[in-house]
């Protein structure tokens, strides 16, 4: 194949989040259970009115959208150009959408930068990680707070479903689930109007101990912990989630 030809290579998530297959997997998500979460985490900020809040892979915006209508000055970035174009069509005064890579600190600052619902890890580069969490950090006011919410590694691994089938929108989506090389791997097989189509979805296995090994070498302040979207306490082996909450 002549060099000119060749496909450009991406990031997994680069091509695989630009597409509608992936917005029509995963649109039976839970939002009011999002919103409900979203609701306990700026009660328990204790975020002042009108706070400036950078929600960090908003994808295309909803979680944004509802933290504005809490009374928030919001901005949603995501490196998805799809997305924030779809994002862009409920911008107003108090809501605006960018596209950005997570690992560039912004110019402006945030008192509250939400990275929520496994939206970190997706890089091949391990110092890549540690990057994002400084440009976090770098990009907050000096009384701002930073949260990250990814899964329970410990509980995730413990309850992996090797193989399922998912029909959505008469998509058959033919999922495998595995362990490779320190990363949470996922299969989607599917066909659509008689294309077939293949996509991974790779996180790194990021534990607790990870985490802070990273934010202590990136001079962050871990000051809370919790292990649900109701903030509970965090349990190793059992709780559904890892929320940090940092600055």
């Amino acid at each position: 194949m002549p060099n000119s030809l060749k496909p450009k290579t991406h990031n997994w998530f680069a091509s695989w989040f630009d597409t509608p297959y992936y917005h029509i997997l995963y649109k039976e998500r839970n939002y009011r259970e999002a919103q409900i979460f979203m609701d306990n985490l700026t009660h328990y900020l204790n975020l002042p009115e009108k706070a400036k809040v950078l929600d960090l892979a908003c994808g295309k915006g909803r979680h944004s959208i509802y933290l504005n209508q809490l009374g928030y000055e919001v901005v949603g970035a995501d490196l998805s150009e799809n997305s924030i174009t779809e994002a862009n069509k409920n911008q107003n005064k108090t809501l605006k959408f960018q596209v950005h890579d997570m690992r560039e600190t912004f110019e402006d600052k945030f008192d509250a930068i939400f990275n929520l619902f496994t939206s970190f890890g997706y890089f091949e580069n391990d110092q890549d990680n540690l990057t994002t969490l400084k440009a976090m950090k770098e990009s907050l006011t000096e009384h701002g707070f930073a949260v990250i919410d990814f899964m329970n590694v410990n509980q995730v691994i413990g309850n992996l479903v090797p193989e399922e089938v998912k029909t959505v929108d008469g998509i058959e989506f033919h999922i495998k689930r595995y362990l490779s090389e320190g990363h949470i791997c996922k299969e989607i097989d599917f066909e659509d109007q008689g294309e077939k189509f293949h996509f991974t979805e790779k996180v790194k296995a990021l534990t607790l101990n990870d985490f802070e090994e990273m934010m202590e070498e990136a001079g962050i302040y871990l000051l809370d912990i919790f292990g649900d979207y109701k903030l509970k306490k965090f349990h190793k082996t059992d709780s559904e989630r890892l929320i940090m909450i940092f600055k």
